[in-house]
């Protein structure tokens, strides 16, 4: 993110509440690692996308995954 001027390094990964997928406008699913506990599984009017988790892989994959969600 850093080559598109964003910076994200003090960023954390959140717990999406009941709530907020409720008082959302969109919902959006970029993927469920785990299809197992997908909390996205019981959502109705859910926008999938699939998107691979860029967790762990070469950078130029991670480019890759972030030029896809842009």
């Amino acid at each position: 993110m850093r080559e598109y001027s964003i910076d994200i390094s003090k960023q954390r990964p959140k717990i999406i509440t009941e709530d907020m997928i409720i008082s959302a406008d969109i919902r959006v699913n970029m993927g469920c690692m785990d299809r197992g506990s997908c909390p996205t599984l019981f959502i109705h009017n859910l926008i999938e996308w699939g998107i691979e988790d860029p967790k762990g892989k070469p950078i130029e994959k991670v480019r890759e995954i972030r030029d896809n969600i842009e």
